[in-house]
């Protein structure tokens, strides 16, 4: 597979939520950095896009940082996908239906009834795994400094594509034909 499912976002939601359920109290984000090996700029994004969904809370100050709000075996991994990714799991853009847009191609698509299964499976599945299986299953590995530099590049590129994706408006679709 050429392309990755989910975004850099996504991935590393999935850690930073994971970290904090390993963790007692208020966890800082410089701590959680540190571990995940994720850039303390990228994650405080990543959080605000938990927090916004209600599944972490703040706490400024002195012995502050991040929580969960929940014990880990009340999210789903499939919720906390779609937080992050900002839309629903589906496999291919023509059947992500968060943004309105509908591919013109869906009704005689040969290949639409395969990437709907797909993406029926993919949601069934990660909304059957919570936050608790993941952190029971292997523990979180360090990363060198060369690995955490690789990570940083591939979140600067992905967040150069993002802003590419925004600033399109020269009329063309904005979804690929099935």
């Amino acid at each position: 597979m050429a392309g990755n499912m989910f975004s850099t976002k996504g991935r590393y939601a999935l850690r930073a939520m994971a970290d904090l359920a390993t963790h007692e109290g208020w966890v800082s984000l410089g701590d959680v950095s540190r571990r995940q090996g994720i850039s303390r700029k990228y994650l405080e994004q990543v959080i605000a896009l938990m927090h916004k969904a209600g599944y972490v809370e703040s706490q400024r100050g002195k012995g502050g940082g991040y929580r969960l709000t929940r014990k880990p075996e009340d999210y789903t991994l499939g919720e906390i996908l779609r937080a992050a990714e900002g839309s629903s799991l589906a496999p291919v853009a023509c059947l992500d239906c968060s943004t309105g847009d509908i591919c013109s191609r869906l009704a005689d698509c040969p290949t639409v009834m395969i990437y709907r299964d797909l993406g029926k499976v993919t949601s069934q599945y990660l909304d059957s795994k919570t936050l608790k299986d993941i952190t029971l299953s292997a523990g979180f590995t360090k990363l060198t400094p060369e690995e955490l530099a690789l990570r940083e590049a591939e979140e600067k590129l992905d967040e150069r594509d993002a802003k590419k994706q925004v600033g399109k408006k020269d009329g063309s679709p904005r979804r690929p034909a099935c």
